[in-house]
């Protein structure tokens, strides 16, 4: 197996690769390894939405991506990239019909205008237990729970993965997944009327996953103080993970070669969530 010292990245994403500028940069130094990366990345954005941005190109005025300034092509034309990552956006992850035609045409365009590149697609992960969307009493619920979330858009991204004439997969949700069983506590959840009770600055538990945080916030219309929550986005100790799967399954290295570990994570935490990319990176199928 060729292990590169040396790689370009360009995510092709929303959100869920953004993520990776938290610590990914500073775990692959930490290791004497190389990394440039990018993003075309738009929050929320679909499969179907990055397509149709590419197709509004036609118009020589239209720049979308990082921050209007740039078409597609000319993200793709920047560097010669070593890798192109593309994924789903997480709400519709789960959804195996929401990825084509947009994902190969999408697919067919890297390849016309990065050529030389390999095309990986990222895992993106199920949310955390208290995302409403996950909770038979709310009304927006999906009617699956996490492990059902995970199950289907697992079994989506294989799927696209197969048809694409099987693409390689960084797996990032089985990291996800893994940290959630393995830790000696899981998060616990609660109920919305629970939220009531509590005063500034207490919070229900917030231990045990890689996703999610509720915070305090002022309502800007009432100007009282409330709980708010992101029960969809890596947290800290879900940012470090997912550099550590990046850096295991790109540059071929175990994660346990990672230096660095930022402040806000215990070290023993570090080595823990290491150990977890390590196993998603052998273990996913």
């Amino acid at each position: 197996m060729d292990i590169p010292g040396k790689l370009s990245v360009l995510t092709i994403g929303n959100s869920f690769s953004e993520s990776l500028k938290a610590y990914w940069q500073q775990a692959v130094d930490s290791t004497g390894c190389q990394l440039e990366f990018d993003g075309a990345n738009i929050g929320g954005c679909e499969l179907h939405r990055h397509w149709h941005y590419i197709e509004e190109e036609k118009d020589p005025n239209c720049r979308i991506y990082k921050s209007n300034r740039y078409k597609m092509r000319e993200m793709l034309a920047m560097k010669q990239w070593d890798i192109v990552t593309i994924q789903q956006a997480s709400h519709a992850s789960w959804k195996p019909e929401t990825y084509q035609p947009f994902a190969q045409n999408i697919i067919d365009y890297i390849h016309q205008y990065a050529p030389q590149a390999e095309i990986v697609i990222q895992q993106t992960w199920a949310y955390r237990a208290d995302d409403p969307r996950l909770c038979p009493d709310r009304k927006s619920y999906w009617g699956i729970d996490q492990t059902g979330m995970y199950d289907r858009l697992t079994a989506a991204y294989k799927k696209l993965s197969k048809d694409s004439g099987n693409l390689r997969i960084i797996p990032t949700g089985l990291a996800v997944q893994l940290t959630r069983q393995n830790q000696g506590y899981h998060f616990q959840n609660y109920t919305p009327a629970s939220l009531h009770q509590l005063r500034w600055p207490d919070l229900p538990s917030q231990a045990g996953d890689t996703v999610g945080k509720l915070f305090w916030g002022k309502n800007h219309e009432t100007g009282s103080f409330a709980i708010y929550g992101d029960h969809i986005h890596l947290n800290i100790r879900g940012q470090y993970l997912q550099a550590c799967v990046w850096f295991a399954f790109l540059f071929h290295r175990s994660a346990e070669d990672i230096l660095f570990i930022p402040d806000e994570i215990d070290n023993n935490d570090a080595v823990f969530l290491q150990k977890m990319a390590n196993r998603a990176v052998c273990e996913f199928k």
